[in-house]
Order: structure tokens, then C-alpha cells, then sequence
């Protein structure tokens, strides 16, 4: 409990200190005045300032803001100097500064990203050369090493993981099969029998590939490929839950927090892994068109882009504010759910 407790909260705080940390870059350097940069929420236990900005760390460390000028939220003699007010900014400017926060976790995702492929590599499943032998399993009993490359399974030929997994799973079946495989140099045959494990519910040989390592140079260039293909594959899921045509799991603080323990438990780069996917998928969900979201937002200004007319503040403040009461209950929603489902 403990440990999922600290790291939710390490997550969080690397999460929305980067979300921040894009919006209050990108505000200073278009011009604007940023008021006050804080980490947490409630009342504030720590405070500093400097260049005009206030520094916060606030009692619950859950969440984050910066309070830019311009924005509504100025306090008792909080001054906007002219031309550094949000709202003073061109409409190109404004839609830079709120699609910073997701610009800035996508980007920390891209680097934690290459660090993973750099320093611990990925599974490579572009080969059947054998990374790992399960202890006890069939392969293990069969006299299967680490570093074996598999080249047929039952006289089909196979070329990758994903073939050898789906060929081994169907010919397994039938029985014993034939594995020839490589090793040395040489050329290899065993026959194994491999039956079916009622905990995977599938029939497993008990091999596992092996990790290829990225030098420095393409770990980021493969980085970037592999944040693109989740991002694609995050944004396929919104939408077939928006359609209707598909079903999403949704998780709440709970439910993340219990997987952020389980992610530290098993390893740093484990947590790293982890810590790049939260970083990702906050970055995507916060430039969904939803009031009072950065992707609200930016809606209602590409809206003023096309039209030539600003939306009134009375009636943009409503919709954000309609939009925050229904994440609320969303978020209330979700978190039941994972209690319901943890305990």
C-alpha cells in the first residue's frame, strides 16, 4: 500500500510538473504574465518568488496549475501589465500556450521512451532467436537454451515471434510437435509435447524473446516510431468508445496508483515503461475537444480562427465550468469502480 501510495505520487508529481512546466514555457516566451506556477492542491505550505511568478507547493500533492494573466483568475492586487494578458495575445498564440502542457508530456514520454530502448531495450519480436527458457516448462524439459533461433514448428516455417507463437499454439494441439531449430551454427530437431497450462489458458512451450538494445542515436528515432503507434492505437480506442464499437477501461486515481506500486515492485525500468504511457495518454486526453480541458479550449479558439467572432467570456466560462462539474462525476464515478474492483 505504501509503495503505490509514494508512487502515484512520484507519477504525478513528473506528470503535471511537465504539463505545467509547457504551458508556463511557451506563456513566457509568447509574453504573457504567469502569476503563479504551483504543484498541489489546497491551501499553500511553501511559497517563493521570482521574475514575478509565484512558486507554490500546496498541501495535497494531487494536480497542479499555472494562473497566466488574463485568464479570470487574478487575485487582490494582482496588476496585468499591458500587452501580457492572455487575452491580448493573437489567437495563434493562445492556441501554442494551451497545447503546451500535452506538447511537454508527450515529448517527456518520446525521452523516457529512448532512455527504455537505450538502457534496457525492448522484446524483440521480429526474431525467433529464444531470450529466455521458463523453468520447468517444456522447452526447459526439451533441452531449449537461451539463444536458440527457431526455424520451423511442424514443418511450417516461421519467421517471427508472432508466427511462432500463433504456429506452436495451433500445431500443439494435435499433439507432440517438431521444433528445428539453430543453434551454433547447426541445425537442430526435438520432438515436444506441449500441453495445455490451465493458468494462461493456452498451450505454452515456455520460451521468451530476447531484449534488443538501441544505440543512443536510433533509441530516439525508434522512440519517436513507438510513441506514434501508441499514440494511433490510444486515439482508435477513443473513438471506437465514442462510436460505440468498442469498450474502454476506464481507470481512476485508485485504480492508477495500484498499477504505479505494481510497476516500482517490479523494477525501475518497469516503472519507467509505466511513467511513459501515463505521460502519453495524459498528453492525448487533455486535447480532447471537452470543456474545460486544454482541447475545449482550443476548440473555442480555432472556432474564433474560422468565424472571426470571440465566443463572450460569460458564456465560455459556463461551458468550462459545465465541462469541469461533469469530469468531477466522472472521476467520482471511476474511482468507485476501482474501489469496487481492489477491494
Amino acid at each position: 500500500m505504501g509503495t503505490s501510495v509514494l508512487a502515484f505520487i512520484l507519477v504525478i508529481a513528473i506528470c503535471v510538473l511537465s504539463h505545467e512546466a509547457g504551458h508556463f514555457l511557451i506563456a513566457r516566451g509568447c509574453g504573457v504574465k504567469v502569476h503563479e506556477f504551483s504543484f498541489g492542491m489546497g491551501p499553500s505550505i511553501a511559497s517563493f518568488r521570482r521574475r514575478g511568478t509565484l512558486w507554490s507547493l500546496r498541501a495535497v500533492p494531487v494536480g497542479g496549475f499555472v494562473r497566466l494573466a488574463g485568464m479570470g483568475e487574478e487575485q487582490i492586487n494582482e496588476e496585468v501589465p499591458p500587452g501580457e494578458s492572455f487575452q491580448e495575445k493573437s489567437s495563434w498564440k493562445r492556441l501554442a500556450i494551451l497545447a503546451g502542457g500535452s506538447a511537454s508530456n508527450i515529448l517527456l514520454a518520446v525521452l523516457i521512451t529512448a532512455i527504455l530502448l537505450w538502457g534496457h531495450g525492448v522484446l524483440d519480436l521480429s526474431s525467433t532467436r529464444i531470450g529466455e527458457i521458463m523453468e520447468g516448462y517444456p522447452a526447459d524439459k526439451a533441452g531449449l537454451i537461451a539463444g536458440d533461433r527457431v526455424v520451423s514448428v511442424s514443418g511450417k516455417e516461421v519467421s517471427d515471434w508472432t508466427g511462432l507463437s500463433s504456429t506452436i499454439r495451433d500445431r500443439s494441439v494435435d499433439g507432440p510437435v517438431s521444433i528445428f531449430f539453430e543453434r551454433a551454427g547447426e541445425m537442430q530437431e526435438i520432438i515436444v509435447d506441449i500441453p495445455f497450462d490451465p493458468v494462461h489458458k493456452a498451450h505454452l512451450l515456455g520460451i521468451r524473446p530476447s531484449i534488443k538494445k538501441y544505440p543512443l542515436g536510433r533509441a530516439f528515432t525508434g522512440s519517436i516510431g513507438y510513441i506514434w503507434s501508441f499514440s494511433l492505437d490510444i486515439v482508435r480506442g477513443i473513438l471506437q468508445w465514442a462510436t460505440g464499437r468498442g469498450q474502454v477501461d476506464v481507470t481512476g486515481p485508485v485504480g492508477i496508483a495500484s498499477m504505479a506500486g505494481q510497476a516500482a515492485r517490479e523494477g525501475i525500468w518497469t516503472f519507467l515503461a509505466f511513467l511513459s504511457m501515463i505521460n502519453l495518454h495524459l498528453g492525448i486526453l487533455n486535447l480532447l475537444p471537452f470543456p474545460a480541458l486544454d482541447g475545449g479550449r482550443i476548440l473555442i479558439i480555432g472556432g474564433e480562427i474560422v468565424s472571426g467572432r470571440k465566443l463572450p467570456e460569460k458564456w465560455e466560462n459556463i461551458l468550462h465550468l459545465a465541462g469541469f462539474a461533469l469530469l468531477i462525476l466522472l472521476l467520482l464515478f471511476v474511482t468507485w469502480k476501482d474501489l469496487v474492483r481492489l477491494f
